[in-house]
């Protein structure tokens, strides 16, 4: 078949996807479409290139920033921004990996979806990437008031973040430990020390290597018709001829004998706690077969607490979380990587030994069928939910497609997953020792391993920034005054450049939606409110495939607020330590094998009309429809029949969660600055921070001493808190699946409430901080996180939907400008809880401190001064209904609608939002620059950071808190 110069080379229905499949090869180009049609309203498009980098310098990092500042067709700054801020897009970013780089957008509108795909298109193929946008981007020199130099750039200071996280750190070294010899033994990110060696000339020609028809793989998913497809992309390809790009990734030859690594990062004083890693290289992504087995002999390996190499790292005492990300399977060749954090470093070896120890056993005494069925089950039902959370589905199946599509193979292997599967079956059913075999072959006797050890080293930040700082010396020596003054001078033409507002011209061309394009009315989600055994119970009536999803909540009213740190690893205890009946391996191989898992999740809540909190504990569970009744007996089980009393059990799960929230802390800063800002400002904050925030590690810290000498006492608390909350009194049950699924389940979700004891139903008195005070959390970190905050309901101000559309300005416009582009921090934040009222400014991965929180305190004069022009205006209320009407699959439906009936957002109150958010003037951004104003002044402050943020808060008065 031919159309509009394409040719089709193969036509697939795959029902695993309920979707048509089309593979075109366009003739004169060379460049390749696979076409997915479906009825998902949520359109994806995506135009990817094989980019494999030659150095760290991160050109392919840097490069996908740059394309988006910009193009022939759109002349503005930054298109990319231009349509965050005034979209009603559900995805739109870009990746880059260490082999390809990826350029997806998504919408359920039609006329949005085209615009998004023109503006990429062009971005793509035809952008500016001008010198002054390698530098905003990537790196230039800036000049200090003492003659020195100091290296600014977005991509610079992202990098700067990642190599401040040890986890990011092992991550790199692990790959790059197993592939030395080809492009994955680079950093396709870019490593902060050889950044500045990139020039611009390499930049611009990277993108002329790699950034043709040829070496692209354009892509559709949805329920836009295909013939416009095609049309949209002949249109791009006909401006292109023919060419022979040299982009492929070579395999990595394989080891004659095992490699050993050690890497030292950076660590606070007095920390001597190491990690390490285990990585074995394996045959192609492409083989299908080899690839499922693989993801099911990695669950089997490591994917339940109850797994046997899980287990016996966990327990074995020698460190406090799984190392590794298990299975990679997104680049040409699968590699595995697994290990402990928190080692001592000369444990190494004890780790190895256990390692394959318990390999060696599961080879010699055979893997038990309950775990293969567990993998079976869990792998199986992930693939046929295709629950990508926020992700768009259409944007999941794409990465899936590029494992194989990228390197010359089959695109389907990966999606038409009922084949493979089936002779996996076939072969076990048959008596095979597959997984057995795979563990022999590939982990026992595969030479091609290395061993990663991260040590830690307090001097290792001081060594970096020394020299950093010795380099930028010895580029000023080198300069002469004409030279140090062009440097100046370059650096203040780009901050021109950046300060300079785009043209009313250059803006115009911006495709945008107006005001007509954009719902007047609500689409509520379904839900029906009744009542079971006493319970109340929400259902909703969602099509999602023959699955049941059930949120069973109970009510922490009672439990008195010193208690509330142990929530969580009450919930976690719940689910993972075991009841009377199954020790808590069998208790997960259970749960594996009969349903799509069962986890806790303690949430916060704030309810608008009092500002008071609705807090709870969540267990959550979903399965197939013929497994429901298992599945409400094992949360049963879980809730009344655990097991608490197993010490040993407990603290593991104890060290893993201290050590989750330790390394999170620079790789999530902005996350926990902003809830310990949210802390200061009502009871909603005050409890999420104790649950979840730096609170709840010191708590965790403070508990492990009390496991070892108190145990009993632990073990009190534990009981008297599940009792506390375990029960009818003030729970509800939340069902979410199709009105047949619904129908089925009833008689299970009765017996399960039945089940329940009556419970408490009191309210205790929670404490709250004191005056807040502005406060310095120090880290190991080349960056900074930084953040200030007030409430703005206490200040005086009274809620309007407009502000919706204020803060989506602010932080598209104001502080992406002054932060982000002239500031060099990868991101900031403006995040408004219309709850609570609290409104907190935070910055992520950023390299100043105190002129981020000038430009937070001006964002007053901003607003006031401010002159919208209609477009606009348009622009800022197109996007912030995009927020509201934000794209969610059915188990997020049936949780959204569940959050909006504890807090009391009826419909009423969400529709007044719309038709403020719709009707928004000018006036509304004048006048909200009072309350601005009353922020600025009267508001606290928080930073996480290294060594500098300890210095400002010394200078300020700041409380310091050394963290790490």
């Amino acid at each position: 078949m031919q159309q509009h110069g394409f040719t089709l080379i193969e036509e697939r229905q795959i029902p695993e996807l309920s979707s048509r499949a089309r593979l075109w090869k366009h003739n004169a180009t060379g460049a390749q479409l696979l076409s997915m049609c479906n009825a998902d309203e949520n359109k994806v498009f995506g135009v990817s290139f094989r980019t494999p980098p030659y150095d760290s310098t991160g050109v392919a990092h840097i490069l996908e920033h740059s394309v988006l500042c910009g193009s022939a067709k759109y002349p503005v700054k930054e298109p990319f921004v231009e349509l965050l801020k005034g979209s009603l897009q559900t995805f739109l970013n870009a990746f880059t990996y260490p082999d390809k780089t990826c350029y997806p957008v998504a919408s359920t509108n039609l006329a949005d979806f085209y615009n998004l795909i023109d503006v990429y298109i062009d971005a793509a193929f035809f952008p500016r990437i001008t010198p002054e946008i390698f530098q905003q981007e990537g790196w230039h020199y800036e000049t200090e008031e003492d003659g020195s130099l100091t290296y600014k750039g977005v991509v610079f200071n992202e990098m700067k973040g990642v190599y401040s996280s040890p986890e990011s750190i092992l991550a790199e070294r692990s790959q790059q430990s197993i592939f030395p010899d080809i492009t994955y033994g680079l950093d396709s990110g870019g490593n902060p020390e050889h950044i500045p060696d990139l020039t611009y000339e390499a930049f611009k020609a990277f993108h002329e290597t790699y950034y043709h028809p040829a070496n692209g793989r354009f892509y559709f998913w949805g329920d836009d018709p295909e013939e416009k497809r095609l049309e949209i992309l002949a249109e791009l390809l006909e401006k292109f001829g023919p060419l022979a790009v040299q982009s492929e990734v070579p395999l990595q030859p394989f080891f004659d004998a095992p490699r050993r690594e050690e890497v030292g990062y950076a660590a606070g004083e007095g920390d001597n706690r190491g990690m390490m890693t285990i990585n074995w290289l394996m045959p192609e992504t492409s083989d299908a077969e080899l690839n499922f087995a693989m993801q099911m002999l990695d669950h089997i390996l490591v994917g339940l607490p109850a797994s046997p190499l899980r287990k016996a790292l966990i327990e074995s005492g020698l460190g406090e979380d799984l190392a590794g990300g298990g299975l990679e399977n997104e680049l040409r060749q699968l590699f595995f990587s697994t290990g402990l954090k928190g080692i001592n470093p000369a444990d190494e070896t004890k780790v190895e030994e256990l390692v394959f120890s318990v390999l060696s056993d599961l080879v010699d005494n055979g893997i038990s069928k309950d775990s293969i069925e567990a993998a079976l089950n869990s792998i199986e039902f992930d693939l046929r939910e295709n629950n990508t959370g926020r992700f768009p589905v259409g944007l999941a199946v794409m990465t899936r497609a590029l494992t194989t599509w990228l390197y010359d193979a089959d695109p389907f292997s990966q999606l038409a997953f009922e084949k493979p599967l089936g002779s996996i079956k076939a072969r076990l059913a048959s008596g095979e020792k597959l997984f057995e075999d795979l563990i022999r072959k590939w982990l026992l006797d595969n030479p091609h391993r290395s061993t990663v050890v991260l040590v830690p080293d307090a001097s290792e930040q001081k060594a970096r920034a020394e020299k950093e700082k010795a380099r930028l010396a010895g580029v000023r020596e080198g300069l002469d005054d004409a030279g140090f003054a062009q440097v100046k001078a370059h650096a203040e033409e780009l901050r021109r450049l950046q300060e300079e507002p785009d043209s009313a011209e250059a803006l115009a061309t911006i495709p945008r939606l107006t005001l007509e394009d954009l719902p007047k009315q609500n689409t509520p989600i379904p839900a029906e409110q009744g009542e079971v055994e006493g319970m109340s119970l929400l259902t909703h009536d969602i099509d999602a495939k023959g699955i049941i999803y059930v949120d069973a909540g109970f009510s922490l009213n009672s439990v008195s607020g010193s208690m509330m740190p142990l929530v969580p690893l009450l919930g976690r205890a719940m689910v993972e330590m075991g009841t009377s009946k199954y020790d808590f391996v069998e208790l997960g191989m259970r749960i594996a094998r009969k349903t799509g898992g069962i986890d806790a999740d303690s949430v916060v809540l704030t309810r608008i009309a009092e500002r008071t909190p609705d807090v709870r504990l969540f267990i959550q569970g979903k399965a197939t429809t013929d497994k429901a009744e298992a599945l409400f007996e094992l949360m049963r089980d879980v809730l009344l029949d655990c097991v608490l009393d197993q010490k040993e059990r407990f603290k593991s799960i104890l060290l893993e969660e201290k050590a989750r929230m330790e390394h999170r802390l620079v790789p999530s800063g902005h996350l926990v600055v902003m809830s310990r800002l949210r802390s200061h400002f009502g009871a909603s904050g005050w409890l999420s921070e104790q649950m979840d925030g730096l609170a709840a590690l010191e708590y965790m810290r403070e508990l492990i001493e009390r496991v070892d000498n108190d145990w009993q006492s632990v073990l009190a608390d534990l009981t008297t808190l599940r009792e506390a909350v375990v029960g009818r009194a003030g729970g509800i049950l939340n069902l979410t699946g199709g009105e047949d699924t619904l129908a089925a389940v009833m008689p299970h979700a009765q017996a399960f409430a039945a089940a329940l004891p009556q419970g408490q139903d009191v309210t205790a008195a929670w404490y709250t901080d004191a005056a807040p005070q502005h406060e310095a959390m120090v880290v190991p970190s080349q960056v900074n996180y930084v953040g200030k905050a007030a409430n703005l309901y206490d200040l005086g101000y009274s809620y309007h939907g407009s502000a919706n559309v204020i803060f989506k300005h602010l932080r598209m416009a104001w502080l992406w400008d002054k932060v982000r582009v002239q500031g060099g921090a990868y991101g900031a934040f403006c995040a408004f809880d219309r709850a609570s009222g609290v409104l907190a400014q935070v910055s992520y991965r950023d390299p100043n401190l105190e002129s981020t929180l000038d430009v937070y305190d001006r964002s007053a004069d901003y607003l006031r001064h401010l002159k919208l022009t209609r477009e606009e205006l348009v622009t800022s209320i197109v996007g912030a209904i995009g927020e509201m009407d934000a794209h969610m699959l059915p188990h997020a439906k049936g949780m959204s609608s569940l959050a909006r009936l504890l807090t009391g957002d009826t419909e009423e109150r969400r529709q007044q939002m719309r038709d403020d958010i719709l009707s928004t003037r000018p006036e509304h951004f004048t006048q909200f620059a009072d309350i601005l104003a009353e922020v600025a002044r009267t508001g606290t402050i928080c930073v996480l950071g290294g060594e500098s943020v300890e210095e400002v808060a010394g200078r300020n008065g700041w409380v310091v808190n050394r963290v790490m």
